[in-house]
C-alpha cells in the first residue's frame, strides 16, 4: 500500500516509520526543504535515537522517502495522513491555518486523480473541526463527495516524546473515527497487523477522545503537584504519599509524580484548547481552569524553596539543569524552564543554564542568559542548583560536582536524586514536595 504523510514533524515521522515497518511504501511531504533533505539522508529533525535508527533503515531500503511535491504524492497514494501541527494561539484556540492549507492542497491533488482515497486527520483538532471545517474544504477543492469517492477519518495519536516508535508499534489503543463505514473499514484494515484494542467511533468522538485523554493526564500531574505542595508545608514526604496512592488500581502510578509542572507540545496546548472550546459553549470548565492554574504556578515552588533557604536571592548564582520540557527529548515547547528562569531573573539572580541536548533550541527562547558546556561548568561557584528536567546524567551528580559549588544546595524539581545520597555527598537537599527538609 502507498501511504502519503503530510507534515514531517514528530507525529508525521513516527506515523511514517510505523507504516514503513509494517511493509508499506511511505512518502513524507513537507514544505521545509532542509527537513526534507535531512529525512532523505536518514536524519530526524529532532532528538529520538531509536526512531532515527529505524528511519535510516527505511530510507536505505526505499520504503520511506521525502518529497515537496504534494500533488504527485497524493495521486500515487491510497491513504493520506494529515499530520500538520496545530499550535496554540494567544486566545488558547488552536491555529488550524496550516492544516486548512494542507487540506486545500490535498483536495486539488485529488481533483485530477482517479480512485478511492482515505484522508486521515491525525492532527489534534477540537471536536467538530473535521466535519464542519475540513470536510467542506476537501469536497469543494476536489469536486468529489466524502463517503462515495473519498474516505474521511480521524485517527488521534497517543505518543509520548522519547518513545514514539514503541508507542506507535505497541499502542495502548487505536481510535478509528470515521465519516462512514467504508472509511472506517479501510483504516481498520490498515491497522490490522497491530494488536491493540480498537475503538470505532464517529469523527467528533475521536477528536474528543484525544482531548479527554490528555486533559486527564494533565489533571493527574497537577493533582500530584497540589498534593506535593501541601506535603511540603506539612513536613511530609509527598513521594511516599503518592507512591501509596498510586497503588490503588482505580488511580494508577503513571503521571503521579510531583515536579515543576508539565510542558511539551501536547498537554498545555490541549488543556488550553479544550478550555477555550468550553468557553465557546458557555460551559465554565472549572477543572480545566484549575489544572492550568496549578501548572502555571508550579515553577514558583522552586523559587519558594530557594527563598526559604537564602531569604534574599539578589546576587545569587543559580544553576538550572535541564531546559527541555522533560529528560530524553530536545523539545522546549512550554518547558517549565522558561517561567522558572524568568522568575529568577526578575529577582536579580545570575542564571547559568545547562542541558545535554536541548541547549541550542533553548537559546532561541532565551538568548541573553549564560549557558554552560557541562554540568561541572554550570555548578562551579553556584549558590544553588535547580534540576528542572529529569535527564539520566543528572542522577550521577555527586561529591565531585557539589564541591565546585559556592553553596552546595540542591533544589530537586523532578525528585530525581536520593536525598540521603545528596546529603552524604556534602550538599543540602530540597525537593519539590519533600517536606522533611523544610520541617528540619
Amino acid at each position: 500500500m502507498r501511504i502519503c504523510v503530510i507534515g514531517a514533524g514528530y507525529v508525521g515521522l513516527a506515523t511514517g516509520v510505523m507504516f514503513g515497518k509494517l511493509g508499506h511504501e511511505v512518502v513524507c511531504v513537507d514544505i521545509d526543504g532542509r527537513r526534507l533533505r535531512d529525512i532523505s539522508a536518514g536524519r530526524l529533525p529532532f532528538y529520538e535515537p531509536p526512531l532515527e535508527k529505524e528511519l535510516r533503515k527505511l530510507v536505505k531500503n526505499g520504503m520511506l522517502s521525502a518529497s515537496g511535491d504534494i500533488k504527485k504524492s497524493v495521486a500515487r497514494s491510497k491513504f493520506v495522513f494529515l499530520c500538520v501541527q496545530t499550535p496554540s494561539l494567544s486566545s488558547g484556540k488552536i491555529d488550524i491555518r496550516a492544516l486548512k492549507t494542507a487540506c486545500r492542497d490535498v483536495a486539488r491533488a485529488m481533483a485530477g486523480a482517479d480512485g478511492y482515497r482515505v484522508i486521515v486527520v491525525k492532527s489534534t483538532v477540537v471536536p467538530s473541526t473535521t466535519d464542519t471545517v475540513l470536510k467542506p474544504i476537501l469536497e469543494d477543492g476536489s469536486g468529489k463527495s466524502i463517503g462515495r469517492e473519498i474516505g474521511l477519518c480521524v485517527n488521534p495519536e497517543f505518543l509520548q516524546e522519547g518513545s514514539a516508535l514503541k508507542d506507535s508499534m505497541e499502542p495502548s489503543r487505536i481510535v478509528v473515527g470515521a465519516h462512514d463505514k467504508r472509511s472506517s473499514d479501510a483504516l481498520a484494515r490498515l491497522y490490522s497487523p497491530i494488536k491493540s484494542s480498537t475503538f470505532r467511533t464517529d469523527l467528533r468522538t475521536a477528536e474528543m477522545i484525544k482531548y479527554a485523554a490528555n486533559s486527564f493526564l494533565a489533571a493527574k500531574i497537577s493533582y500530584a503537584n497540589e498534593m506535593a505542595n501541601l506535603c511540603l508545608r506539612l513536613g511530609i514526604d509527598s513521594e511516599q504519599v503518592l507512591a501509596a496512592v498510586g497503588e490503588d488500581p482505580r488511580i494508577g502510578k503513571l503521571f503521579l509524580k510531583p515536579g515543576l509542572g508539565f510542558g511539551g507540545s501536547c498537554l498545555p496546548k490541549d488543556v488550553r484548547a479544550l478550555k477555550q472550546k468550553a468557553r465557546e459553549l458557555d460551559y465554565p470548565a472549572h477543572l480545566l481552569t484549575a489544572i492550568q492554574r496549578i501548572n502555571d504556578e508550579q515553577p514558583d515552588e522552586a523559587i519558594s524553596i530557594l527563598k526559604s533557604v537564602f531569604k534574599d536571592l539578589k546576587g545569587l548564582r543559580i544553576a538550572v539543569l535541564g531546559l527541555s520540557f522533560k529528560g530524553g527529548v530536545d523539545d522546549v515547547r512550554d518547558t517549565r524552564a522558561v517561567p522558572l528562569i524568568t522568575s529568577l531573573l526578575a529577582k536579580n539572580v545570575e542564571v547559568v543554564a545547562y542541558d545535554p541536548i536541548a541547549m541550542s533550541r533553548f537559546i532561541e527562547l532565551m538568548p541573553t542568559i549564560r549557558y554552560a558546556s557541562t554540568v561541572e561548568d554550570a555548578l562551579t561557584q553556584a549558590d544553588a542548583c535547580v534540576i528542572q528536567a529529569d535527564w539520566p546524567e543528572f542522577r550521577e551528580i555527586g561529591r565531585a560536582q557539589f564541591s565546585k559549588m559556592r553553596n552546595p544546595v540542591v533544589i530537586d524539581g523532578r525528585r530525581l536524586l536520593d536525598p540521603g545520597e545528596v546529603e552524604a555527598s556534602g550538599a543540602k537537599y530540597f525537593g519539590v514536595g519533600y517536606g522533611r527538609a523544610r520541617r528540619e
